[in-house]
This record gives structure tokens, C-alpha cells and sequence, in this order.
């Protein structure tokens, strides 16, 4: 019999390339995602779709029916600004939303949860670089405060019910079916913006004009994270990056040059939240997960591309 795995927001740009691999390696996916940024576009018509918001009570029926073996947990609010105007709402989503999936989990005998949290930002500024699990957590915007809430709520269910668990922490994801929208879909912006010959906006600090540096990883290569986490790195978590370190105008450059491009970019300043650098050391995903990147960022940026590039064909 088929392991069943249930997809938090599974028709959103990272969860809906995770179902594709579960399906394609067997598995039965159902996916429950309430469409606020993901599409069902993104879905292959032997997922089984719920579209629902996690907060909701409802959410207890779909456990029941489905009775799922495995949750992979993708849903969120993913913008930093966002949460730091709108704490609140934030914690609607990436607390209580979560708080209501280990409930469910619990109670119709789900035998783990892969918990997406975020190596991007939950080590704040931090203390050694690039940052390894071990590194001192310093989340310095809501977002990464109920990201690192949510890792501790899934170790008490661990300790509690024997909820077995693996936590991810994403560095900045980018590929095909990314929304062009909020600074974690930065590479997607800076795409449609060249293709209709729009310069789109380079934040960075007054003092560091080439931009935040951060660790960007080919979704293809996180998808292959999530299928190791199924079986492997139970109760632990783990860096998933590429320990590259990338300037937001190097990004640029690069998208840039492969676009034939020589439209610059606006400068503006850094807005709340934005961490002047991040940077992941992803060794023990190798070590015990058997995972490393296998995307270049040239590669990568490629095939993104070449996505949005098809995706304006077929307007």
C-alpha cells in the first residue's frame, strides 16, 4: 500500500514541486493549500486537493478522511515586512495555523512532520558565517520569531505524543512557479521585470551599495531534501542551501547577463527586517540526510528563465 503524504500549502511555488517529486516516486499526495499565493495550475491532477485555509476547524475532517502517514508543512505567511506590520496576522497563519496541523497530526496517528522553517532568517545577524545549526538562533523580525516558536511547538509534540519530526531550514528558494512578489521572490521580480523592460528595485544598505548577501538555492535541489527527509534525519533539523554567498547585484548581474539586458536597476534602501547577510553551512544535510546542492547558480537561473520566459508565450 501507497504511503499517503499530505502538503500543507502544496499548490505554492516550493510545496507543489515537492508533490510533483512525491508522485513521482509513488506516493499518494493530497494537497491543502486555500490558494491565497499558490495555484492550481501548479497541480498534477492525481493530487488530491483541498482548498482550505489551516486555521480552520475544518481542517479536522480533511485528517479524518485522509488519514495521512506523513505532513509535510510548507504553509505560511512568508514575508518579513509583512510580519513585522502585521504581527498578528502573521501568527493567525505561521502559529496558530501550525498549533491546528500537530493537533490533527496527533490525533489521526500521522507518523511524521517535516517542518519548513527558515535558515534565512532565524539566525538573525549572526554570530559565526556561515551559520550552522549549532549557531546561537537571533530572530530579528516576527516572521523568524514564529518560525523558531513553531520549531520548539514540534520538539514539545515530539516529547509528548511521539510525534517523530524533521525541521528544514530553507536558505532563499528560487526556481520555476515562484510568485513575483514580497522579497523572498526576489529572483522571479527581477525576471518579469527585465522581460517587459521594467528596471525593478535593488535594495541595499547605504553602506554596502551591492546589496544583502544571501544563500540561493535551486528549488529542484530542495525538493530532493524534503524526499530524503521522508526516511532519514528523524528529530533533527538541518540547513538546506547551497553556502554560496550571492549580493543582491551580483543576482541582478547574472539574471541580467543571461537576459541580454543592460537595464539597471533602481537603489533603495533596506526595508524592515531585511538582515544584512545570510549564509548557511549545509554539511550535516550531507552527512545524514546524504543531501548537498547540485544547482550552480548559473544553472539554476537558466532554467528559471527559461519557465517564465514559456509562461509569457502562453499569454
Amino acid at each position: 500500500m501507497k504511503r499517503k503524504i499530505l502538503i500543507t500549502g502544496g499548490a505554492g511555488f516550493i510545496g507543489s514541486n515537492v508533490a510533483d517529486a512525491y508522485l513521482a516516486d509513488g506516493y499518494e499526495v493530497v494537497v491543502v493549500d486555500d490558494l491565497s499565493s499558490g495555484s492550481l495550475e501548479n497541480l498534477d491532477s492525481r493530487v488530491k486537493f483541498y482548498q482550505l485555509n489551516i486555521c480552520s476547524p475544518a481542517l479536522e475532517e480533511i485528517f479524518a478522511r485522509e488519514k495521512p502517514d506523513v505532513v509535510n508543512h510548507h504553509a505560511a505567511q512568508i514575508s518579513v515586512p509583512y510580519s513585522i506590520e502585521n504581527p498578528i496576522n502573521d501568527a493567525e497563519i505561521n502559529l496558530k495555523g501550525f498549533l491546528n496541523v500537530l493537533q490533527c497530526s496527533v490525533k489521526y496517528g500521522v507518523r511524521k512532520v517535516i517542518l519548513i522553517s527558515s535558515g534565512g532568517a532565524i539566525y538573525g545577524e549572526a554570530e559565526e558565517y556561515p551559520a550552522s545549526e549549532n549557531c546561537p538562533l537571533n530572530p530579528l523580525s516576527i516572521y523568524a520569531i514564529h518560525k523558531l516558536t513553531s520549531e520548539y511547538y514540534v520538539r514539545f509534540y515530539q516529547y509528548q505524543y511521539n510525534l517523530t519530526y524533521t525541521i528544514l531550514r530553507y536558505a532563499n528558494v528560487y526556481g520555476p512557479r515562484q510568485v513575483a512578489q514580497s522579497e523572498a521572490g526576489v529572483v522571479s521580480i527581477f525576471i518579469e521585470k527585465l522581460l517587459h523592460n521594467q528596471a525593478p528595485m535593488l535594495y541595499a544598505y547605504p553602506d554596502e551599495p551591492e546589496g544583502m548577501i544571501r544563500d540561493y538555492v535551486y528549488v529542484k535541489d530542495v525538493v530532493r531534501a524534503n524526499v530524503a527527509a521522508l526516511d532519514k534525519g528523524d528529530n533533527d533539523v538541518f540547513n538546506i542551501g547551497t553556502g554560496q554567498e550571492t549580493t543582491t547585484s551580483f543576482l541582478y548581474r547574472t539574471i541580467a547577463w543571461q537576459l541580454g539586458t543592460d537595464l539597471r536597476p533602481i537603489p533603495g534602501p533596506p526595508r524592515k527586517g531585511d538582515l544584512r547577510r545570510s549564509l548557511l553551512d549545509c554539511s550535516k544535510a550531507f552527512k545524514e540526510l546524504g543531501w548537498s546542492p547540485l544547482y550552480t547558480l548559473d544553472a539554476g537561473i537558466r532554467e528559471t528563465i527559461e519557465f517564465f520566459k514559456n509562461k509569457e508565450s502562453l499569454k
